[in-house]
C-alpha cells in the first residue's frame, strides 16, 4: 500500500541518507535543478518560436539557408557551416535553435537548404526503421530513404553523438573496467546484496528500446533500488558529484570532459549510431554543385574528440558558439 500523503499545511520530513539513500540522491537533486530547469525550459521556448518566425520570413533570392537544432553542438556545426560558406563566398542565413522535427519540416518543405543531422534520428524518427544496423549500413540506408524525398546525405563525418554510459573517472579506475561487459561481470561478481546506483533519464527508462533491451543484452542485474531516473542534465551533475556509480549520457556532451567522466566500450553495439552528416537538399545541390566537395572537406576534420572539446567550450568555458566555431575553421586551414 502506498503511504498518505501528506496533510494540507504540513511539512514533509526531509529524506533521511541513512534510511533511503536513492530517495536522498533523487531530492537533492531534483531540488537544485528545479529553479535551473523552469528558466532552461523558459529560454528554450523563446528560442523555438523566434526559431520557428525566422522560417516565416522570406529568404534572400541567393542565399543559401542553414539550420540548426536547439542544442550546443548544432548552434556550434550550424554556426562552423554558415562561416565557412561566407569564407568560400556563398550568402547564407542562419536559423538555429529548432526543435528536430520543425528541423526536418523545413527541409522537406524547401524552408532550408543546409542542416547537420544524426543518422540515428533520420533513421529510427523520421524513416521508421527500427532494425539493428551498424554505423555503415545505418548512413547507407537514410541516404537512400532521403534521397527519394530531395535530402541528399554527403559524407559522413567522424561525429557520433549516441548514448553512453559513463563512469566518473575514480570509480572507473578502481574497477579497472573499460567496457560494458567487463562492467556487467564485476556487477554479477558482487552479488545481489551491493549496490550500484545508475541514474538515465525518464525517456530513457520508459523506452521500449531503452533501458529493458539493455539490460538484457549485457545481464545487467540492476535491482529497482539501483534505477535512479532523472532529467538529462541532472544525470551529469549526480555523476560529477560522485552520487551514482554509472550514468546514461551522450558520447559528445562537453560535459564528459569538464566532469572528467570515463565513457565504458559499448562493446556489443547495443547503442544505434547518430553519426552527424551534412544534409543539402537536391535543388539547391543542383543549383550549386560545388556545395558537396566544400561540406565534404569539413566533415573530413570532425570527429568525437574535436566535437567533445567544442561542446566543453561553449558549455563549460561558456565561450561563444560563433568563436568555436571560427576557431575550429582557422585552426584547420578552412578558412
Amino acid at each position: 500500500m502506498l503511504p498518505a500523503p501528506p496533510r494540507a499545511g504540513a511539512l514533509m520530513r526531509a529524506p533521511n541518507m541513512k534510511e533511503n539513500p536513492m530517495h536522498f540522491i533523487t531530492s537533492a537533486l531534483a531540488r537544485a535543478g528545479r529553479v535551473a530547469r523552469g528558466r532552461a525550459r523558459m529560454l528554450a521556448s523563446v528560442a523555438v518560436l523566434a526559431a520557428a518566425a525566422a522560417l516565416a520570413l522570406p529568404a534572400h533570392a541567393d542565399a543559401i539557408r542553414v539550420g540548426g537544432k536547439n542544442f550546443t553542438e548544432q548552434l556550434i556545426l550550424s554556426s562552423m557551416t554558415t562561416q565557412y560558406l561566407q569564407a568560400k563566398g556563398f550568402t547564407t542565413e542562419l536559423t538555429a535553435g529548432l526543435g528536430s522535427t520543425l528541423m526536418r519540416q523545413a527541409m522537406e518543405s524547401g524552408q532550408l537548404d543546409v542542416v547537420w543531422d544524426y543518422t540515428g534520428t533520420a533513421l529510427i524518427v523520421f524513416n521508421k526503421v527500427e532494425e539493428k544496423l551498424g554505423a555503415e549500413e545505418s548512413y547507407a540506408r537514410v541516404k537512400t530513404l532521403d534521397a527519394a524525398r530531395g535530402l541528399m546525405w554527403l559524407d559522413a563525418s567522424g561525429i557520433n553523438n549516441t548514448y553512453a554510459l559513463a563512469m566518473p573517472r575514480k570509480r572507473a579506475e578502481a574497477a579497472g573496467v573499460t567496457t560494458l561487459s567487463a562492467f556487467a561481470e564485476k556487477m554479477r561478481a558482487a552479488g545481489e546484496n551491493t549496490a550500484h546506483p545508475f541514474a538515465v533519464d525518464m525517456e530513457f527508462a520508459a523506452r521500449p528500446d531503452g533501458l529493458e533491451p539493455l539490460k538484457a543484452r549485457y545481464q545487467l542485474p540492476f535491482s529497482r533500488r539501483d534505477v535512479i531516473q532523472l532529467d538529462p542534465g541532472l544525470v551529469y551533475t549526480a555523476l560529477k558529484n560522485d552520487q551514482v556509480e554509472l550514468g546514461l549520457v551522450y558520447t559528445t556532451d562537453g560535459r564528459v570532459k569538464g566532469f572528467d567522466l570515463v565513457l565504458l566500450e559499448d562493446d556489443q553495439h547495443f547503442f544505434p549510431a547518430y553519426n552527424a552528416v551534412p544534409v543539402v537538399r537536391k535543388a539547391t545541390l543542383q543549383a550549386h554543385p560545388e556545395l558537396a566537395g566544400l561540406l565534404n572537406a569539413l566533415s573530413a576534420k570532425l570527429d568525437n574528440a574535436a566535437m567533445t572539446e567544442m561542446n566543453y567550450k561553449v558549455d563549460i568555458d561558456q565561450q561563444p558558439a560563433d568563436k568555436v566555431a571560427q576557431e575550429f575553421l582557422r585552426g584547420h586551414g578552412l578558412i
